[in-house]
């Protein structure tokens, strides 16, 4: 079932909220239009006070989707929250597990750059999914994202280091020299062939479609992709907002 259309107040004032695996993702909208985006903490009710100024005064509604149950309850508890499930989605073919995250990228996505569309989100975990263009899911796929399987080699094994992404400037040598470029080379070449794999296969069965990247690390992802594999980075569109699309078309379509 479609929620209903948003009720205007004086300023038509609401918030987007994208609970995710590591961070709440923030969008303030005026109408239609996005007026600030943030990021904070997960946890509890002190995040209300880093709203912008005036916004709690105004009590604008909260639409909410969120990947994270435990942090859900905590903003039950905020009385003009509304939260998105999985069959508001307007696309066919939903399956009962797919992340509303995903199906909200995607539609958010599709709805406003048109379908077919293949979403990938470069976050904890690096996900494709792609719609025809009948709004049907195809599906997609999920892996380990940048910072998890760095941080997974580092914690399963007795010797190697912790390495931080934030760290990373340029591709590293491909045949490394030292351990922490090591990890490097296996996990960054191996993500950024996945990705080009990926993307070639959608092409194949639809040749026109646009492909976005969202997630935190698009940014890194891409300038990659723009050194290894400079035809398909130009045509990837980087769209840090899909998520808040896909709230947006749900309240004004």
């Amino acid at each position: 079932m479609k929620p209903q259309k948003h009720q205007e107040n004086t300023e038509n004032l609401w918030l987007a909220l994208e609970i995710g695996n590591s961070r709440l993702h923030w969008a303030l909208f005026r109408g239609e239009r996005i007026s600030k985006t943030w990021d904070s903490d997960h946890l509890c009710a002190e995040t209300l006070k880093q709203l912008p100024e005036g916004t709690l005064g105004a009590s604008p509604p909260i639409l909410l989707a969120s990947v994270v149950p435990s942090q859900t309850k905590i903003w039950q508890t905020y009385y003009q929250v509304r939260i998105i499930t999985l069959d508001q989605v307007p696309l066919k073919g939903i399956y009962p597990t797919l992340g509303i995250d995903r199906a909200l990228s995607l539609y958010g996505a599709g709805s406003t750059l048109g379908f077919p569309m293949l979403v990938i989100d470069a976050g904890t975990t690096l996900t494709f999914t792609g719609a025809d263009r009948h709004h049907e899911l195809v599906g997609g796929a999920i892996l380990p994202g940048l910072g998890l399987q760095l941080g997974s080699l580092n914690q399963k094994t007795a010797q190697l280091p912790s390495v931080e992404t934030r760290n990373f400037a340029s591709l590293p040598q491909r045949f490394a020299l030292n351990t922490e470029e090591a990890m490097q080379s296996g996990v960054i070449y191996t993500l950024l062939a996945g990705i080009k794999d990926f993307v070639e296969a959608w092409w194949c069965d639809f040749p026109q479609s646009n492909v976005a990247i969202k997630g935190g690390d698009r940014t890194l992802v891409v300038n990659y992709m723009k050194s290894q594999f400079p035809e398909i980075a130009a045509r990837l569109i980087v769209e840090p907002n899909l998520i808040f699309w896909g709230m947006r078309s749900l309240f004004f379509l």
